[in-house]
Order: structure tokens, then sequence, then C-alpha cells
């Protein structure tokens, strides 16, 4: 057992595998083929089973069993009677030859009560709700409550509630959402007569890339978030031309949030950033115009990969 850590005389530890500075409380129980980290709290009344790794400087609250297949990265925060589940479908005296891999990515945060079912991730960051109920995998910097658990928001994403309407004049230079490495919030050209509305883009003067594709997202439930990948070469155009939806982007090192809710609202996603679309209204109608045509091997659909990616790239413009 290395030195500095402090186990409660109630406490049972039979793993010899525990970090530095881990702290185990009154009335819990971690099971010999555990493996935690250091600068760990493990408080009062939690059980750990044998195929179980904790990372450093998680906290786990009181009243928590972690159970086979449970996976933790660094800096997880587990609150106060979060119920994890590795058997969908449990009876009395079967047990499975293998357990579910339920993981939890660095930095997330599962509030007081939640209950996870087996096999699932939840991304890095990401915030999951007291008494959230979670059904299948949490994205990277998600918030979501409610049962079934669904997208609320995300985390440090800084929201543009300013963007104009459908009336506005305003300029958007300087607008916050490009702080996100090359995306550009774009007010269309717009006619306005007695006739009606015209909104357009000509290619080379509005349009930043002569598509190669378009396609449409409609009828989507409003409680669902689609996108969730970054592209390594694509380049993509977003108008809500009906009603209206959220995007949140990423480049790896800043976040932002915005609003697309006018034809005349068109939103440039280069490559190689991380991009989510979410809260469509009911008539929401998206046309997405893109650089190229279709290819799988341009998708990058995770976002650790994604990080890894952004970190492959800077490091071989460091050394050019």
């Amino acid at each position: 057992m290395p030195d500095h850590v402090y186990v409660h005389p109630s406490a049972i530890l039979e793993s010899s595998s525990v970090g530095a500075a881990t702290r185990v409380w009154a009335f819990t129980h971690v099971l010999p083929g555990a493996r935690i980290g250091a600068d760990v709290n493990i408080c009062d009344h939690v059980f750990i089973e044998n195929d179980v790794i904790v990372g450093d400087r998680v906290t786990i609250k009181c009243g928590v069993q972690l159970w086979d297949g449970v996976r933790v990265e660094d800096d997880v925060f587990i609150g106060p009677n979060v119920s994890f589940t590795n058997d969908s479908f449990p009876r009395s005296k079967r047990h499975l030859s293998e357990h579910p891999r339920t993981t939890l990515r660095r930095g997330s945060s599962i509030g007081a009560g939640a209950v996870l079912l087996p096999g699932l991730t939840v991304g890095a960051q990401a915030m999951v709700g007291a008494g959230a109920v979670v059904t299948r995998d949490v994205p990277a910097f998600a918030i979501v409550t409610g049962n079934p658990a669904r997208i609320m928001g995300y985390v440090d994403a800084d929201r543009t509630d300013d963007v104009p309407s459908r009336s506005a004049t305003a300029s958007l230079d300087g607008h916050a959402i490009e702080r996100v490495r090359g995306v550009k919030l774009l007010k269309m050209p717009t006619v306005r007569d007695l006739r009606g509305m015209l909104s357009f883009g000509e290619i080379g003067r509005h349009l930043p890339f002569t598509p190669a594709r378009y396609f449409l997202i409609y009828d989507v439930p409003t409680k669902e978030a689609r996108g969730e990948h970054a592209h390594k070469k694509l380049e993509e155009v977003l108008l809500c031309v009906r009603g209206s939806m959220s995007v949140v982007v990423d480049d790896g090192e800043h976040r932002g949030e915005v609003v697309l809710d006018a034809p005349e609202l068109a939103l440039h996603l280069p490559a190689e950033v991380w991009s989510i679309q979410y809260r469509y209204t009911q008539d929401a109608l998206l046309l997405v115009l893109a650089s190229d045509v279709y290819s799988a091997e341009d998708y990058i659909r995770d976002y650790e990969e994604f990080k890894r990616h952004i970190a492959r790239g800077t490091a071989d413009g460091a050394l050019s």
C-alpha cells in the first residue's frame, strides 16, 4: 500500500492498487481486483467491485456502488446515491461472462441520484443532472437532465442569445461565435418588398466555397441532437430556412453556441471543427451545403479522437 493512503477503521480495503493521497472513508468496501488512482476521495458507504478502474483525483460521494465493468477517468465527480447498472436483463443466480463497459470520461460529473444503464459512455466534461436516467451515450460537454435524460445545453459554450432576429440590421462583425477557429456567422443578402422576402447567396461572393452536395434535416424530435462530429477536410454552410435550432461549435480550445433562427443567417463551418446541432423547433428545416461529396473516411465521430487529431495537426505545424 502506498504511503499517505488513509483508510477509516471501519472501511475494508482489499485492493493493493491504490494511489497515494487517496482517502477511503467509513463503511466502504473495495474488492481486491479494483484499481484506484491517486488523490481519490471515496466517501462513506461506497462499494467497489473487482473489475473497476478509477482514475486520479476522482470524488465518489456516499452511497455509490461501482459494479464490474465501470471505468472512471481522471477528475470525475460522482454524486451521492448514483446508481450504476451492468446487466440489461438481470436474473437471480445468473451471471454474465463479461459485463458491458460503462465509461465516465475525464472531468465529467454525475449528479445525485442519477441512474446509468449498462454499457454507456459519458463524454469528457459532461454534466448529468440530479435524478437523471441515462439511457444512451452522453456527448462530451453536454448537460443532460430528465427521464430519459435529454440534452439541455453544453458546458462552457458561449451561448449567443443576442443573435440578430429576422428584422435585425446590425453588423455581425466580432460576433462571439467567431472565437472558434475559422467559424463565421454570415448575414446573407435579403430583399424585402410587398410581395414578401427573398434571401440569396452567390458562390465566390457570399458563399465561401462551391458546393458539391446539399442535404436537408427536418422532422427532428425537439429533444434530439444531431451532428456530434467533425470533418478532416470538408467545409459546410448551415442555413435554417424554417424554424430555429442551435449549433455548438468547438475547435478543441474554444467552444461557442449560436441560434440559427432566420433564413438569412448562415453558419460557415470549416474543416476540423466539432459541431453539434440541437434544440430544433418542430417546424425546423436545416439546409446544409457541403464542399465535397460524402466520404465516411472524412468524419471524426469520437470527441477524444477529434482532440488527438487537432493535437497531431498542431504538432506537425510546429515541426514544419
